[in-house]
């Protein structure tokens, strides 16, 4: 469970937008988050923010393919996704690259509010593979 910073993949990197609650590598079509171990992820405390910086540096967010790389545990408010469409953001796809049970779990509760299919893998190569292929 290395971080992208310690792959090869980080190469490809574009831009990493590093927070306080996590960090988000940002490759040509596709974003690959890592959010630090205990925080409770929302819409008003983190998403809002992540997403109006991204969609500042990417001229075409609707095509964005959003990987979460569950290295560490933290838990996300499902219901916030009806806020980030609400918002009139979107995702071409969303995977989930988890280690344990528990991360997978947590993705079946947030599918009950993402209004889309989220992919599920437990290797992050495999995931990225999938993102350059949609």
């Amino acid at each position: 469970m290395k971080s992208v910073e310690h792959l090869p993949l980080y190469d490809k990197v574009l831009r990493v937008f590093d927070y306080d609650f996590g960090k988000f590598f940002v490759f040509e079509n596709f974003i690959i988050s890592e959010i630090k171990e205990g925080v409770i992820y929302s819409w008003e405390h983190h998403a809002k923010r992540v997403t109006e910086d991204i969609s500042k540096f990417m001229s075409k967010n609707s095509d964005v393919i959003y990987i979460s790389h569950r290295i560490h545990s933290y838990s996300v408010v499902p219901t916030d996704w009806v806020k980030f469409f609400k918002h009139q953001f979107d995702l071409k796809g969303y995977a989930v690259v988890g280690y344990t049970n528990g991360s997978f779990l947590n993705m079946m509760v947030e599918g009950l509010f993402f209004n889309k299919k989220i992919k599920r893998f437990s290797d992050l190569n495999e995931a990225v593979i999938w993102a350059e292929n949609i």
